[in-house]
């Protein structure tokens, strides 16, 4: 019987991949990176860049794994996002959310109509640039149990720059979509609807959260070992994602407004109890969440990179890094949040390349007819899909460096850990 890699049973692939990782990551600690490097390092050898073990179906079917770690992740976020340090931090925080997102937007929007010379390609990469992945921002600061002033700036950017970043590339797109539309002289979906939905997915996300917050408290006050608390808030996790899925809310936005909304109603030893479990649990979910993020990361894109993907790359973390600074010094933050929370946020993913395949699908078909028969849409589908790709794949390794360097810096690190 012949044996590919193919034909392993999944649970086989994945306790091999987990094994890997566990020990890639210690060995990625012995040259001082974060274990996540060392993670998606066994992603990378074990998925369809090398080895084929973690194949594209593979991946699919374990999807769902990514979406729990996401949860976890985000509900870890509004966890530790308290109105009064919120308060502390002053308007500050939220002008930092603001400027780090349109700063990435305008710059990359700029840059790229400079070398297409195309408005409709420009918004588009502009709107994809503020979105971030918050799961490698949040395990460099579990991974070190930092902890500090920077700490709880970048836990607040990377959970409320999800929403702003949904609401910039829904405004975005819509007027790209007339843009192509106007090309062909169609116009068969109005502007204001297209704008609608952003609008309803961020503001579903929050009412979804917050209404969940209030049933998961109600009944978890009743309970009293913390490890039935755990099974409620994972069970409501579930429901919550399962929800998102069906009406297209934000996964990240939702449930850290549930964790948000626990942590400042809910008394302290309520949430110690939370904050315990979660302890436990989320070592596992990052190696799982880490390697197969490695495993969906194709090398062989790295060579399509070319011009449009150097200067998105450019224009993105000058965009975050001088937004962020520039929002900090008007809001007189901290001179350690100044001058390093932008270093913190740079790590692009999912959310990235989810945007990108909602341009694939909904611009397919969609404006001028070029010379080979394909619409100008379709070309553009196809240009953000490999671009955000392969810069993802940069951003994914470079930005969770950046970040515990940037901790590292403003000596929030654990000794012991770092």
């Amino acid at each position: 019987m012949l044996i590919t890699p193919e034909s392993l049973p999944p649970l086989l692939v994945i306790g091999l991949a987990v094994f890997g990782s566990l020990y890639a990551g210690k060995l990625a600690n012995l040259i001082k990176l974060p274990s996540l490097i060392g993670f998606m390092l066994i992603g990378v050898l074990a998925g369809p860049s090398l080895f084929n073990l973690i194949g594209e179906p593979l991946q699919h079917h374990l999807s769902f794994i990514t979406e729990i770690a996401l949860a976890f992740v985000a509900i870890s976020i509004g966890l530790e996002l308290s109105i009064p340090s919120l308060k502390k931090m002053g308007k500050g925080i939220v002008l930092i959310i603001f400027t780090e997102s349109l700063g990435a937007f305008v710059l990359v929007t700029l840059l790229v109509w400079l070398i297409t010379r195309d408005v409709a390609t420009a918004l588009i990469f502009g709107a994809i640039a503020p979105a971030s992945a918050p799961a490698g921002t949040v395990a460099i600061i579990k991974e070190y149990r930092a902890a500090g002033p920077l700490t709880k700036a970048l836990y607040a950017v990377v959970g409320f720059d999800d929403g702003l970043g949904i609401i910039i590339f829904g405004f975005a797109a819509a007027i790209a979509r007339s843009l192509l539309l106007a090309q062909t002289g169609s116009n068969d979906i109005s502007l204001l609807a297209m704008l609608q939905r952003p609008v309803i997915e961020v503001a579903g996300g929050v009412v979804c959260g917050a209404l969940s917050a209030v049933a998961f408290s109600f009944l978890g006050r009743r309970l009293k070992e913390s490890r039935d608390i755990f099974i409620l808030l994972f069970a409501a996790t579930l429901i919550i994602s399962g929800v998102c899925a069906q009406f297209h809310f934000s996964i990240i936005l939702t449930n850290m407004i549930l964790g948000m909304v626990v942590t400042n109603s809910q008394p302290f030893t309520f949430t110690r109890k939370i904050h315990t479990e979660l302890a436990n649990v989320m070592p596992l979910l990052f190696v799982l969440f880490f390697t197969l993020a490695g495993a969906n990361l194709h090398v062989a894109a790295l060579p399509s990179l070319g011009l449009l993907g150097i200067f998105y790359v450019i224009g993105r973390a000058l965009g975050l890094i001088g937004g962020a600074r520039i929002g900090a010094i008007i809001g007189n933050v901290q001179p350690v949040i100044r001058k390093f929370v932008g270093l913190g946020i740079l790590s692009q993913a999912g959310v990235a390349i989810g945007l990108s395949l909602i341009v694939k699908h909904e611009f397919s078909g969609i404006g001028a007819v070029g010379e080979q028969g394909e619409t100008s849409g379709s070309i553009l589908g196809a240009t953000v899909i490999t671009t955000i790709t392969a810069t993802c794949i940069l951003f994914e390794i470079v930005g969770p460096i950046l970040t515990k360097f940037a901790l590292g810096k403003a000596g929030e690190l654990n000794k012991e850990r770092s």
